[in-house]
């Protein structure tokens, strides 16, 4: 199984990296999704929703930024540990 990394730094991205990642965990491929340095601009249903979709098809959603992790259940992670998983993805996606 091919391995991916969806890289989320600009904000106003935040939307087509989300997209990505579904349409990547449907190709049946892993997907770790890192949305860095900002907190989530427009939580609204959709977007909550989509992210629900990730967890259930076993996707992982990482942030360096506590309200992401406080506020809509993302991973903590620190750059450095961003920068070793993504040295272990056969591809990585910035947006």
């Amino acid at each position: 199984m091919k391995k991916a990394a969806v890289l989320i730094r600009d904000l106003e991205q935040q939307y087509e990296g989300l997209r990505t990642s579904l349409g990547l965990l449907l190709e049946d491929t892993e997907v770790q999704m890192f949305v860095l340095h900002h907190e989530i601009a427009h939580m609204d249903e959709a977007y909550r929703d989509n992210m629900e979709f990730i967890d259930e098809m076993e996707g992982e959603r990482f942030s360096n930024n506590s309200a992401n992790v406080e506020k809509y259940g993302f991973k903590h992670v620190t750059l450095a540990d961003v920068a070793k998983m993504v040295s272990t993805a056969d591809v990585v996606i910035p947006f």
